[in-house]
């Protein structure tokens, strides 16, 4: 008797277990040097700021810049930066440097095709939806991303539905691959065409979709951390998209992350693990101050003019270190 006590015990804290919501606390390492800067000539530069949000709580540590650098806002999604500006160079190089202390945590708003603890009726201003519904420069809500998503949708009903028909679609449709040249750039219509790409192309097609559809939907872009490593360097961002519904707000899904890891295909509608930072939302950014070039596609990693042309000669370099590990090391002194 004692024994099948013990066995119903462990199946429920194992039941109980997979149910909870994970969490991560890691410190993050967001560092670039602009390089060859022209001397005499005006430089400015924009940096990113990851924020607080409901599944992250952000602390800027530190920042450390060759200029100095003030808090400055994004005017369309209220996105939070830093700017630098001097009016003549007078270095080479100029280096910048923020250290963060993050806790992600995961998002379940689906769970097996239900409401999740995360799902809650929300409202979002009108005015925001709707530019959650309009085209970006390379997400066109007409043509062929359209006639896409009328004939996958074709008989279904509920948003929900909807939704995970298109994500069905682009799942099954493209290939996480970045050979060659053409990805990356977020250009729906050549993901349709190419049936391939990074996180940046499955989800800008997907949003085209959506948003053809009249489903509020959404770009967000930050870094991974790679799960089951305790530090370590970072190569580039990563991106993933929400779209919304009045009884569950915003739901999110990441398709490429799916498609990496095919078992999490249902996880992946609906939820979002801890093993991420997010920094910026939206595409087509106006900046504060704004820009003299054009607006950005994206922003995740910081954006430098000099003498008004936007400059590319930079360095950078991402980094992570788990929080538990820095507590063992410092316990070992």
């Amino acid at each position: 008797m004692l024994s099948r006590c013990l066995a119903a015990c462990l199946v429920m804290s194992t039941a109980l277990a997979a149910d909870a919501q994970s969490q991560r606390h890691f410190q993050f390492h967001y560092s670039f040097t602009v390089k060859s800067v022209p001397a005499g000539e005006p430089l400015k530069v924009w940096i990113p700021l990851a924020h607080s949000s409901t599944f992250q709580d952000v602390r800027l540590i530190s920042k450390q810049g060759d200029l100095p650098l003030r808090a400055t806002r994004e005017p369309e999604y209220g996105n939070s930066l830093l700017y630098a500006e001097t009016p003549h160079a007078k270095q080479d190089t100029y280096k910048f440097t923020l250290e963060y202390d993050v806790v992600r945590h995961e998002t379940r708003v689906l769970a097996a095709g239900k409401p999740g603890p995360d799902a809650k009726k929300e409202e979002v201003q009108k005015a925001l939806l709707a530019r959650f519904l309009e085209p970006d420069r390379l997400v066109p809500i007409t043509g062929v991303p359209a006639e896409l998503a009328a004939e996958q949708t074709k008989g279904v009903e509920t948003p929900i539905a909807r939704a995970s028909a298109m994500y069905d679609y682009v799942f099954k449709t493209l290939r996480y691959d970045k050979s060659g040249t053409g990805w990356g750039n977020g250009d729906a219509i050549w993901a349709c065409d190419a049936k391939r790409g990074n996180c940046t192309d499955f989800h800008s097609l997907f949003i085209a979709m959506a948003r053809s559809e009249k489903i509020p939907s959404r770009f967000e872009i930050g870094f991974s951390i790679p799960p089951g490593r305790p530090s370590g360097d970072i190569a580039g961002y990563h991106c993933w998209a929400d779209f919304y519904t009045p009884d569950l707000g915003w739901v999110p899904i990441d398709i490429s992350e799916a498609w990496k890891h095919q078992e999490k295909h249902d996880y992946f509608f609906g939820s979002r693990d801890a093993d991420r930072v997010q920094f910026t939302v939206g595409r087509d950014l106006r900046l504060n101050p704004p820009q003299a070039g054009p607006p950005l596609n994206y922003l995740i990693y910081p954006y430098v003019e000099v003498a008004d042309k936007p400059y590319t000669t930079l360095d950078k370099a991402f980094s992570f270190t788990e929080e538990t590990t820095k507590q063992a090391a410092a316990g070992t002194h």
